[in-house]
């Protein structure tokens, strides 16, 4: 059975924060799992914690999508290298630390990508990200496009797609996981 897994970023996020809660209904009122767990290290979201945690206690496997916002989305890239998943969204991603502490105790970043494994290891990612994010430079989404071939959502008014650009509602990312699975909306 498909279940989708929300992996919220680091500072304390939570999947019942921005447009979590309303992706959730949506997938929900679907006939989808929808899985959004409040993860250990919320501030920091060490790797050493995350990957373990996706993999062992809520148990990601090849029927999992896993849809990650900023540092979720780190987490979902490098869970992907290591393991075989059914898909991704990956929302406000990036791919070094930005010369940002919090993201180099990470432990995300000390090491180069392998996008190989990452893409051979789902059937598809999908991407989404804003012109206008104040945190990630644009130039990182389009890297990692270009490095995945993958489904590529740009906007140019939709912030880190929460904190001060609270976007409540994402239908896009919903139907971009229902077109996927072919299930009509």
């Amino acid at each position: 059975m498909v279940k989708v897994v929300f992996v919220p970023g680091n500072g304390g996020s939570t999947t019942q924060d921005n447009w979590f809660p309303s992706v959730k209904n949506e997938l929900e009122a679907c006939g989808l799992k929808v899985i959004a767990e409040t993860f250990p290290d919320p501030d920091l979201a060490r790797e050493s914690y995350w990957i373990p945690f996706l993999h062992n206690e809520i148990k990601v496997d090849h029927d999992t999508i896993l849809v990650g916002h900023s540092s979720g989305a780190i987490a979902a890239m490098r869970f992907a290298e290591r393991y075989p998943i059914l898909g991704s969204v990956l929302v406000g991603a990036y791919h070094t630390d930005l010369g940002i502490e919090k993201e180099k105790l990470s432990g995300y970043f000390s090491r180069p990508w392998d996008w190989r494994k990452i893409r051979n290891n789902q059937k598809w990612i999908s991407l989404f990200a804003s012109e206008d994010d104040p945190w990630i430079p644009i130039e990182h989404a389009r890297d990692i496009y270009q490095n995945l071939n993958c489904e590529y959502h740009e906007y140019k008014n939709q912030g880190h797609f929460g904190g001060d650009y609270v976007k409540r509602e994402f239908p896009e990312l919903t139907l971009s996981i229902l077109n996927y699975l072919k299930i009509p909306k």
